[in-house]
């Protein structure tokens, strides 16, 4: 799919998401607001009984309910208390990127020659300098190595090198354990990086395995290709039937991806996303790739590696990405933890002229602070949520959810949080399949969260007599999930 079909895509999504929130969220008259506040101590008994209930028991929960037009508590349960929010954190991350690098940022991807170009040969270096884009795809690498060939180079003495120097070299937050490392979801990140779909994952590859014949190896396929990554395939296609049992995992430390188990004759196979370390040589091993498709040669020293872009090095090609007006949806809906860092870092370079999670952080605490909102409670280690160390009050975030009302960029806030029952992934996200009844479907729009033994949902609810609550729900401690209780909590809200 091109650029222009991608932006098509979001655009109907977009719309898709107005329908959804025209449909949903409608004005108030006073006598609802009146039928509205004879209903809460129904809401509260209500709530208070799944708290209490036996499923809840042991539980650390921190609870809100307010009207969204007045500001007014109307349910509280350890309010002050702060959480482990899990995603919920991507309330803050998203509004206050909207707030502070704004609708229209966007990412840009240069590429830039170091040295002098001579009868077609580049005695030098060829740069690939990232801000940070998420959404960088290897068609895009393409199309940059087209424009080199395009500016009338046909050879290069020097190395690809890679300027992710946007960012600073921490790749990984605090709250990543060992054991998450190869998961998509815990993607190193980088100024420079790569995505493999329209999912923007940046820092992942798609691995697929498929079968071949009966007792032979399965056909272990790389999407992009890369040399960075080394495959090691202990696979075996078996007979029709059989269970499949292929897993894939890249060892720690290493770019080395083991494919191992079993895959049946005739089976579809599995495909799964797989992080790359360091995805600054990633992406420039791709371009390097792309580069000799243009029919591009390299002397035989050239290699990737990784440097700052001279001052007076020569502007060939560039790629801008899509702005954050778009790019809410599917950092929001699929709440994309790379999207979540990476947009810290970015806030911090903006702010700060450092591109670090410190600074990132900082301006994220000093922008619900500018809001008339206390820290008090909060802890921040990451933007996305992974860390168990983040604490939240409940009360905090549906302050946050209050404040965003009033902010211009509101309604593209409003567009990216996932919508209850809805089942188009970039309309319902991670919460297509929760919140399907009548009586909710459509008329929840909130943010998920869940790590292990914590589950999290802040947002806006529109209740049966016609009143816009905003609520968030913070659990941690759970025997399994709490996301049952959580909903059957929503929809005491919803009937009321």
């Amino acid at each position: 799919m091109n650029r222009k079909k991608t932006q098509r895509r979001l655009s109907k999504w977009l719309l898709g998401a107005v329908l959804v929130s025209a449909s949903v969220y409608t004005p108030i008259t006073g006598g609802q607001a009146v039928a509205a506040e004879q209903s809460y101590k129904a809401m509260e008994a209500g709530i208070n009984q799944v708290i209490t209930s036996h499923r809840m028991r042991g539980t650390k929960s921190s609870i809100v309910v307010r009207e969204a037009d007045s500001n007014k508590i109307v349910y509280q349960y350890r309010a002050d208390q702060g959480v482990t929010p899990a995603s919920n954190v991507k309330v803050l991350t998203a509004t206050t990127a909207l707030e502070v690098l704004g609708e229209d940022y966007t990412f840009q991807t240069d590429v830039l020659a170091s040295g002098p170009v001579k009868n077609g040969v580049l005695n030098g270096q060829l740069y690939l300098r990232g801000t940070g884009d998420p959404t960088l795809m290897e068609r895009d690498l393409q199309q940059l190595a087209k424009e080199v060939r395009q500016s009338g180079i046909k050879s290069i003495t020097g190395n690809i090198v890679a300027d992710d120097t946007w960012f600073d070299t921490k790749r990984l937050s605090p709250g990543i354990y060992k054991s998450d490392e190869t998961h998509y979801y815990a993607a190193q990140i980088s100024a420079l990086t790569l995505s493999p779909n329209e999912d923007y994952d940046a820092g992942t590859t798609i691995v697929q395995a498929k079968p071949t014949k009966n007792g032979k190896p399965a056909a272990v396929t790389l999407t992009p290709h890369t040399n960075i990554v080394k495959v090691v395939n202990r696979t075996r296609t078996v007979p029709k039937g059989k269970p499949n049992t292929v897993t894939m995992a890249r060892q720690y430390g290493t770019n080395t991806i083991i494919v191992s188990g079993n895959i049946p004759v005739n089976s579809s196979g599995k495909r799964q996303w797989v992080t790359v370390s360091n995805p600054s040589a990633y992406t420039a091993d791709v371009f390097k790739r792309a580069l000799a498709k243009q029919g591009i040669s390299f002397s035989k020293t050239t290699k990737v590696s990784r440097s700052k872009t001279p001052a007076n090095a020569q502007l060939l090609a560039t790629k801008k990405s899509m702005s954050l007006y778009y790019l809410m949806m599917p950092f929001m809906k699929l709440s994309n933890n790379a999207h979540a860092e990476i947009l810290a870092k970015s806030m911090g370079r903006a702010v700060y002229n450092e591109g670090s999670w410190d600074a990132g952080l900082r301006v994220m605490r000093e922008t619900v602070q500018k809001d008339g909102i206390s820290l008090k409670g909060i802890y921040l280690e990451d933007a996305s949520g992974m860390s168990h160390k983040n604490k939240i009050p409940s009360e905090k975030i549906s302050e946050v959810l209050f404040e965003a009302q009033t902010k211009p960029w509101y309604p593209t806030f409003e567009r990216s949080l996932p919508v209850a029952g809805i089942n188009d992934r970039m309309l319902g996200g991670t919460l297509r399949n929760r919140l399907t009844s009548p009586l909710v479907k459509g008329k929840v729009l909130a943010k998920t969260g869940s790590l292990n033994h914590t589950d999290a949902l802040s947002g806006y609810v529109k209740t049966k007599s016609g009143e816009e609550l905003i609520f968030s729900i913070l659990t941690e401690g759970v025997k399994s999930t709490a996301k049952p209780d959580i909903d059957k909590m929503v929809q005491v809200m919803a009937a009321q």
